[in-house]
C-alpha cells in the first residue's frame, strides 16, 4: 500500500512533501487537449504570418522611383506585437495544456508564472503604443513625420518590453528569490494572487491600458466622423447635391472596426480580472482553465484585427502560403 502511494507521488522521495499526481479522464482530457492544442497552433501560425510578412518583405529604391516603405512605424508595433502574441502561442499555451497534466518543481512552476506575465505585458504594451500611434495619425497627420519616426518608435518597443520584465520581476521578486518557500505541496502549478498586488496588477495592466485604449480610439472615432462630415458637405456644396452613402459607409466602418477592438480586448481580459478580484487562487477552480485560455486567446484575435485588413498583409499572405517567398528576390516584391 505504500508503495501505491508513493507512486501516486510527483515526487516519492519528498513523502508528505508531495503533491498527488495530476489523473484526468482521458474522455474529458482528449477533446480539451486537441482543442487547445489547435488554438496554440492558430495562434502561432497567424501572428508567424505577420513576423514574415513585416520582416521578409521591401520596397526597391531606384533613383527614378521612390515606393512606400514597408517598414514604417506602425508596422514596427505590429511586428512587436505579433512576436509578443507569436510567443503565447509557442510557450504560453502549451505551458497552460502542461500544467494540469504534469507535475511541476517550484522554481519551474515560478519561472512559468513571470513568463506568462511578462509576455501578456508586453502585448498590452504593444496595443497601446498601437492605439497612440493611430491617435497621432489620425488627429495630428501633419505632425505625424516628425513626432513617429523609426527610431522613437524602436525605442518605444524595447522600453515596452524592458518595463513590462521589470515589473513583473518587481511583482514576482519574493518568489523568483525564494522559489522553494511555497506553502502548497511540490509537484503542482498552481497561481495565488495576493490581494494588493493583484489590485494594483488590474490598475496598472488592465484598467489603466483599457482607459488609455477606449479615450484614444474614442477621440480617433470623433476625428474621422468630423472629417467624414466636412467631405459630404464640401461634395454637396460643390455638386448641388447629396453625395452617395459613401463617407456614411466609413463612418459606419470606423465605429465597427474601433468598437470591435475595444470590445474583444475587454472579452478576453475582463472575465480573468474579475474573477482574480473573488478567488485568490485561480488555477485550482473549475473555470481556471477557460479563463486563462480566453486571457490567451486574444493573442489569436490580434493578428486578425491589426493585420488582415491591410490588403498588403492579405498579399502577402498569398505569398507566403504559395511558397513563392523562397524564391530568389521575393523580398523586393512590391505588395503595396
Amino acid at each position: 500500500m505504500e508503495i501505491l502511494n508513493k507512486a501516486d507521488l510527483c515526487f516519492p522521495q519528498l513523502l508528505n512533501g508531495s503533491c498527488k499526481k495530476p489523473k484526468l479522464r482521458l474522455s474529458e482530457a482528449l477533446p480539451q487537449f486537441f482543442v487547445l492544442c489547435f488554438i496554440s497552433l492558430l495562434t502561432m501560425t497567424l501572428n508567424l504570418l505577420v513576423i514574415i510578412s513585416i520582416s521578409h518583405f521591401r520596397q526597391r529604391h531606384t533613383p527614378q522611383q521612390n515606393p512606400q516603405q514597408l517598414h514604417t512605424p506602425t508596422n514596427v508595433l505590429l511586428l512587436s506585437l505579433a512576436v509578443s502574441d507569436f510567443l503565447v502561442g509557442l510557450l504560453v499555451m502549451p505551458g497552460e495544456i502542461f500544467r494540469k497534466s504534469s507535475c511541476w518543481g517550484n522554481a519551474m512552476c515560478v519561472f512559468y508564472a513571470f513568463l506568462i506575465a511578462h509576455i501578456v505585458s508586453a502585448s498590452v504594451g504593444n496595443i497601446v503604443l498601437i492605439s497612440l500611434d493611430r491617435y497621432v495619425a489620425i488627429c495630428h497627420p501633419f505632425h505625424y513625420p516628425t513626432k513617429i519616426t523609426m527610431p522613437r518608435v524602436k525605442s518605444c518597443v524595447y522600453l515596452c518590453w524592458l518595463c513590462a520584465a521589470f515589473y513583473r520581476i518587481i511583482y514576482f521578486k519574493d518568489e523568483l528569490l525564494h522559489p522553494d518557500t511555497s506553502d502548497s505541496c511540490t509537484g503542482v502549478c498552481t497561481f495565488v494572487v495576493d490581494r494588493l498586488e493583484g489590485s494594483v496588477d488590474l490598475v496598472l495592466n488592465f484598467i489603466a491600458s483599457v482607459t488609455v485604449i477606449v479615450v484614444l480610439y474614442v477621440r480617433v472615432f470623433v476625428v474621422a466622423a468630423s472629417h467624414a462630415r466636412a467631405i459630404r458637405s464640401h461634395l454637396t456644396e460643390a455638386s448641388g447635391q447629396p453625395p452617395a452613402h459613401r463617407t456614411r459607409r466609413s463612418e459606419l466602418k470606423a465605429a465597427r472596426t474601433l468598437g470591435v477592438l475595444v470590445f474583444v480586448y475587454l472579452i478576453c481580459f475582463s472575465p480573468y480580472y474579475c474573477y482574480s478580484r473573488v478567488h485568490t487562487d485561480v488555477t485550482t477552480t473549475s473555470y481556471a482553465s477557460f479563463l486563462f485560455f480566453l486571457f490567451y486567446f486574444n493573442s489569436c484575435l490580434n493578428p486578425i484585427m491589426y493585420a488582415f485588413f491591410y490588403p498588403w498583409f492579405r498579399k502577402a499572405v498569398k505569398l507566403i502560403v504559395t511558397l513563392q517567398i523562397a524564391q530568389p528576390g521575393s523580398c523586393e516584391t512590391n505588395i503595396l
